[in-house]
């Protein structure tokens, strides 16, 4: 059995500039007077506790002061005492067949960012260079009975990548300032992105534990839903498993056991003889209870145990869950008008309707993510969201994460760690890139909520904007493919989202899958009505935070300064996030497209902070509302939508629906209601005509009343009762609408019990800068939603 000592909390850190360091050996420290440091962290918010940078470091512009550290090496140092004594003499077992250590010391780190030595009572016995994975290092004969001194020594992330710069490509094209991270593996939005502030940094950033292992252990269990017969109400279970042990010819059998909820009576055993360290079995489950996604059923979970044994004699044992499903993506290359694609989820063989977020980093410090997972994740609850896409730029979430996606049901969309450049194409970089995928595919593969796995983002993009094909992109068709299929082997593989198949390089249509960024002007451009993607993974639109919010990311000065803040206020351009916060840079004009957009909806830009505020956030709400609907009301032609995105990683002005400070903009309401299992709303006109339909995006079917009412006469002008079969849409009434008009159209249903209300803006902008559509839009979602917005 294996006994854990966890080695985080307080630690101690020296810094120092890495070009003529001082420090060369771990006794080299001893000159030097420590910071307090805690582990997990980084190695900026010590500095910032120790006040050598400023406390609130996303105020203003406190963030471009970490500039000045991107070219320090840093040390952690611990001195530690074992907790309970361990054997260290006679611990490796004689070399050859079937030997593995008797007694063994392991350090395991689960995240280190990023080119680490590792040194034990002054010897070093390790390095690494990913922050993105866990390394683990056999450290017996390094450690003494008394006091241990660990030391990690963590280089500069960019000097680290200067001294390999001229390995790279010539011919590539790389995100703004992020060439320096095509060969290193961590987060590539820590180096300033469009909805990330600039933040390389070094540190312990995830846990770090001492475990004492001993000759057996299991290494690797796998148990996956082969197949599901609702008519028979059978499931048949594959089990792939390894076992690490010294007793191999010794009589062992393993056992697999599987309970539901808190049942201490198996669903389903399994018991046989260990004739190797490695196998697969198969077995069946009577009376099922299937995992569903959020609006389509529940999400029950078996409590599995994997179990090793010597006649009576438990040897080891692990412990996991189980979620009895299946999920399949249909999915072609390409769609076209003329011939319609497919991308589509089915779960248990049903087709799934997506709803959901892109999910970004949830702090620019990685070691501050896991405290905030419970609160995203409940949001992405009450939103009904089904589904969400772990984006390419980020760092790969741990268990906490995914076992709640599990307990809601929300599916996962994992991209593997690569976005929006074009990366090294040489083995030294397939290899760093084979490891890594496969820790992370079996770290994550147990998740029922996970569903599928994504070679990058938007690299294809980046390939054919350098003139090459990407097909020919060796790390996504290849390297990440094989690894999906080898340890994995249950879900599907996209190799780029979008992905650019053949078929869309020669010309012969849009993939199935697109990113709808577009002209960012007018939600109902053309360029978003015209589109024919089965399933949209990326789109947003901007909405500005609450005036409180805005009072905490800006010094008092800066709230609203004039002239107008888009127009070269450094404060409003960093936290666009422009990072060098200059005038005419990239991403620096994001809050004059904000303005625009609100120009465009509204014909004016207000003066006042608090009408800008209230504008800003109708426009994006209508927009949020207006994507979903689409793809609701294009069901199954369109099949999901993943809209860019729920929450802030940092205090910025973005497509975000809540803000770092978790202030509720007025589109997250918006969401909400557009999310519903059973939702009423209005298609775009066709012929003098507007259709009200119904959207039930559940496995019953539903009924009740509805009532249309004009919100400006409070007319009625529909009513009546409804009834729409289990996920499928249903056309109610028709309503006869004028082009010329401007109307707002109030729509109400009563289904189980439940009131539930929308709404549809009809007509052409501009709506009036201080008109009544503005001020029913706001009053009409305060009473619906009975909830209080912030905005004025």
């Amino acid at each position: 059995m294996i006994n854990t000592q966890s080695l985080d909390g307080a630690w101690e850190l020296f810094g120092f500039p890495q070009r003529g360091s001082p420090v060369n050996t771990p006794a080299d420290l001893a000159a030097h007077t420590p910071l307090p440091a805690e582990v997990p962290g980084e190695a900026a918010l010590a500095l910032s506790r120790a006040g050598l940078l400023p406390e609130d470091l996303y105020k203003g512009l406190h963030m471009m002061k970490l500039r000045e550290y991107e070219f320090y090496e840093w040390w952690y140092r611990k001195v530690f005492t074992l907790s309970s004594p361990i054997s260290l003499r006679g611990g490796v077992a004689p070399q050859g067949r079937g030997g593995c250590a008797q007694h063994r010391a392991v350090l395991v780190f689960e995240g280190v960012d990023c080119v680490a030595e590792y040194y034990l009572n002054g010897e070093l016995f390790g390095n690494s260079s990913n922050a993105l994975i866990a390394h683990e290092f056999d450290i017996t004969e390094f450690l003494r009975e008394g006091e241990n001194e660990l030391v990690i020594r963590l280089a500069s992330p960019i000097e680290e990548a200067a001294d390999t710069a001229d390995s790279l490509p010539a011919v590539t094209r790389h995100h703004f300032c992020c060439m320096e991270s095509l060969r290193l593996r961590r987060a590539p939005s820590s180096y300033g992105w469009d909805i990330m502030c600039r933040c390389v940094t070094c540190g312990l950033w995830r846990g770090v534990r001492l475990e004492r292992r001993g000759p057996h252990r299991v290494t690797q269990m796998f148990l996956s839903t082969l197949r599901i017969d609702r008519e028979a109400d059978k499931a048949r279970l594959r089990i792939f498993y390894v076992f690490e042990t010294t007793a191999l010819r010794e009589g062992l059998r393993w056992r697999l056991e599987g309970f539901l909820g808190e049942s201490q009576v198996p669903a389903f055993a399994l018991e046989k003889v260990l004739w190797f360290a490695a196998g697969t079995d198969e077995a069946e489950l009577e009376h099922p209870q299937l995992w569903w996604p959020a609006g389509y059923g529940e999400q029950p979970l078996y409590r599995v145990r994997l179990s090793l044994w010597q006649g009576e004699k438990l040897l080891c044992e692990k412990w996991d869950t189980l979620g009895v499903r299946t999920i399949k993506l249909e999915r072609t290359d390409i769609t076209t008008r003329e011939k319609p694609g497919k991308f589509c989820f089915y779960v248990n063989g049903e087709p799934i309707l997506c709803k959901g977020s892109n999910w970004v980093p949830l702090n620019a410090f990685h070691s501050r993510d896991a405290a905030r997972y419970e609160k995203a994740l409940g949001m992405m609850q009450d939103l009904g969201c089904n589904i969400l896409r772990c984006w390419g730029g980020n760092v790969y979430e741990d268990h906490a994460f995914y076992d709640l996606c599990d307990q809601y049901g929300i599916l996962v969309w994992q991209d593997f760690t690569m976005a929006c450049n074009l990366y090294p194409r040489d083995e030294e970089f397939y290899s760093q890139l084979r490891i890594e995928a496969r820790k992370v595919i079996q770290k994550l593969r147990q998740h029922p909520s996970l569903a599928l796995w994504s070679g990058d983002n938007e690299c294809d993009y980046n390939y054919r904007s350098a003139g090459l094909d990407p097909n020919r992109n060796f790390a996504t068709r290849e390297v990440l493919r094989l690894e999906v299929e080898n340890h994995d082997g249950t879900r599907d593989y996209l190799p780029s989202s979008p992905y650019y198949a053949p078929d869309f390089i020669a010309g012969l249509g849009q993939p199935s899958e697109d990113h709808l960024w577009g002209p960012r002007i007018y939600y109902k451009d053309k360029f978003y009505t015209d589109s024919h993607a089965c399933f949209v993974s990326e789109m947003g639109f901007h909405g500005c935070p609450n005036r409180e919010s805005l009072e905490k990311m800006f010094t008092p000065e800066n709230v609203w300064p004039e002239p107008r803040p888009w127009r070269g206020n450094a404060e409003w351009h960093l936290h666009a996030s422009c990072f060098t916060a200059k005038e005419g840079d990239p991403w620096a004009g994001r809050n004059a497209m904000m303005a625009n957009q609100i120009a465009e909806v509204f014909g004016e830009i207000p003066d006042d902070l608090d009408e800008f505020i209230l504008a800003s956030q109708l426009v994006q709400a209508e927009a949020f509302k207006f994507f979903i609907e689409t793809a609701r009301l294009r069901k199954w032609e369109r099949t999901g939508v993943i809209w860019w995105n729920l929450l802030d990683g940092w205090p910025q002005i973005s497509d975000a629906i809540v803000d770092w400070y978790g202030g509720k903009k007025l589109a997250y309401h918006w969401v909400k209601a557009a999310q519903r299992p059973l939702h009423l709303m209005f298609a775009e006109p066709e012929g003098w005509h507007i259709a009200l339909v119904a959207g039930n995006d559940s496995l019953q079917a539903r009924e009740g009343t509805y009532r249309v009412r004009d919100a400006h006469s409070n007319e009625t002008l529909l009513e009546g009762d409804f009834s729409v079969p289990a996920n499928e849409n249903k056309t109610l009434a028709r309503l006869r609408v004028c082009g010329g008009e401007q109307r707002l159209f109030l729509i109400e249903w009563t289904c189980d019990g439940e009131n539930c209300r929308s709404h549809y803006l009809h007509g052409n902008p501009p709506f009036g800068s201080a008109g009544w559509v503005r001020t029913i839009l706001k009053d009409v979602y305060v009473e619906a939603q009975s909830c209080c917005v912030s905005t004025p």
